[in-house]
């Protein structure tokens, strides 16, 4: 079996061809009604792929939140296999927006699920939580390094409630978040042109100077749009490592479905906001 390319080397070029932006695929019950679509699998398939067609060919990264798909069992289930085929076929790179978390066994069958090759739901990198503790992690980093895919860790996330487990401080004197990223460039020392195993970095945070964001992975920034943040925000949040950021917008984009066309200007709109920020740093 052919073993792909790193999927940090994948990311740079795609990044580098395309610009970083990443575009969520996040079917909620009312989008779909903004879309004037019914809230079930016809509809969810209806979105979806409508958003692939709009977007694989022309955005570095989709990413899929599973549980929109999930809610509608094997069927919803099917659909989200066909987007991620899809996707990939037309040249965006996929994260499964998932989550997993857990020990073990379990933990190496939420990997082998998202990550291995002959998965229908074969994705480039899968989000997950280390709130089990990092080592709890194993399992999936050793099927990406063997199948030249990658994970982004949840470290210092968007939500509110994130803050009371990720700026928790241990005996050490560092937080949780900050041990989190301190593991990862671990995982990426030595990599080029960029390592594999990114961290999920909320881009509405504000001023980040205090943490060392420079992992030589990825950093996936959710809040981008309806969120609050804009791309103008992003070097003052994220500092040098601002040109490892993949900013992801979902419903600042896909508010403007079922139009292709409409759904393609904004994104193109978002992508040209994002050069322009960078090119300041």
């Amino acid at each position: 079996m052919t073993v792909l390319e790193p999927f940090g080397a994948r990311l740079r070029r795609a990044m580098d061809e395309r610009g970083p932006l990443c575009v969520g695929i996040d079917p909620h019950a009312s989008l779909l009604t903004e879309w004037g679509l019914n809230d079930d699998v016809a509809g969810l398939e209806r979105f979806s792929r409508t958003v692939v067609e709009a977007m694989a060919d022309r955005v570095a990264v989709l990413k899929p939140q599973s549980a929109f798909f999930e809610r509608f069992g094997s069927r919803g289930v099917a659909v989200l296999e066909k987007s991620v085929e899809e996707a990939r076929a037309a040249g965006a790179l996929v994260v499964m927006d998932a989550k997993r978390g857990d020990i073990g066994s379990t933990m190496a069958g939420y990997a082998e699920a998202f990550l291995r090759k002959d998965s229908p739901l074969f994705s480039d990198a899968l989000t997950v939580s280390p709130y089990l503790g990092y080592g709890s992690l194993s399992p999936a980093i050793a099927l990406a390094r063997e199948n030249g895919t990658g994970l982004f860790v949840l470290a210092l996330t968007s939500n509110p409630e994130g803050g009371e487990v990720q700026h928790a401080v241990r005996a050490d004197g560092r937080n949780v978040g900050e041990t989190m990223l301190a593991h990862l460039a671990a995982e990426n020392e030595g990599e080029e042109p960029l390592g594999s195993f990114g961290a999920v970095v909320g881009a509405t945070l504000g001023d980040l100077s205090s943490y060392d964001l420079d992992i030589n992975g990825p950093l996936l920034a959710p809040g981008v749009g309806a969120q609050g943040a804009t791309p103008a925000d992003l070097p003052g949040v994220f500092g040098a490592a601002v040109r490892n950021v993949v900013p992801n917008v979902s419903r600042g984009v896909l508010r403007q479905g079922p139009d292709v066309s409409a759904l393609r200007a904004s994104a193109d709109r978002f992508a040209e906001e994002i050069r322009t920020a960078l090119a300041t740093v």
